[in-house]
């Protein structure tokens, strides 16, 4: 069963020996936000972290699922060499290759290192715990078919009533949101970032399917299929939206919210 649920963004400056004491004071409030999602998760004791990453390995028409029994990833990229690993639960990724499978939704095996969207979460909500790990990534295709893979998923988590599981999605909103923004700055990504928030708080399911991707794709968001993909593990279920933190002092919109 899904026991713990959210939204969290990866940037690198929240970690030790990456960010220095400005860039933590510039992001205070999300790194506030990490603690109070590392608390609850720990709170919720789960055996299995399903982390949803737009940086790990991607197909355009299939959905790409880490196979290899042991999942390691570092930081070298960002100049600190410092390596994380994990065991895989190998038993969820096979359960969702074959439910998708029967479902007729491509999927596909990879065996990459673990890439900075998973492992920034991982490295502030695990520090306490150990569970095992299945990582995700998201595809090219609609929403809609992001949607359906989060209702597979959740159909295989559910299989196994007495596990018990949370879902990371991993993701930033624009990077467009001031002239120091990594895109550059673009009016418009501050009005979507804005509508996200809106649809999220008032679980507008239908409205975030809607949006238009190009929209997306131009102000350079990295997060919204990773968030379908949670919200279609929820369907059905009751869940909150606790928005515990959006801000963009870097210029990269930054949401931190648990659902569950």
């Amino acid at each position: 069963m899904i026991v713990f649920a959210a939204i969290m963004p990866h940037p690198p400056e929240s970690v030790s020996g990456i960010g220095n004491p400005d860039d933590f004071k510039a992001i205070q409030k999300t790194l506030d936000a990490f603690g109070q999602l590392r608390i609850g998760l720990e709170q919720a004791d789960p055996e299995t972290i399903v982390i949803i990453s737009p940086h790990a390995h991607m197909e355009k028409y299939s959905f790409a699922i880490n196979s290899a029994s042991e999942l390691s990833g570092n930081f070298m990229k960002f100049g600190l060499n410092e390596t994380h690993t994990y065991a895989n639960d190998i038993g969820t990724v096979d359960g969702l290759e074959f439910a998708c499978l029967k479902e007729e939704l491509l999927t596909c095996f990879h065996q990459d290192f673990l890439d900075h969207g998973s492992l920034i979460p991982l490295y502030h909500l695990a520090k306490n715990i150990k569970p095992k790990i299945v990582q995700l990534s998201f595809s090219f295709m609609s929403y809609n078919f992001h949607y359906r893979y989060g209702e597979i998923l959740r159909s295989v988590i559910d299989s196994n009533i007495n596990k018990r599981v949370a879902i990371i999605a991993s993701g930033d909103l624009s990077h467009s949101l001031s002239p120091k923004a990594p895109a550059g700055f673009l009016p418009e990504a501050r009005e979507f970032d804005q509508m996200v928030l809106r649809y999220l708080r008032a679980n507008d399911i239908a409205s975030i399917i809607k949006l238009d991707q190009r929209i997306a794709a131009g102000i350079a968001e990295c997060g919204m299929r990773a968030f379908v993909i949670l919200l279609g593990a929820l369907h059905g279920r009751s869940y909150e939206f606790k928005l515990l933190s959006y801000e963009n002092p870097l210029g990269i919109g930054y949401l931190t919210a648990r659902l569950v």
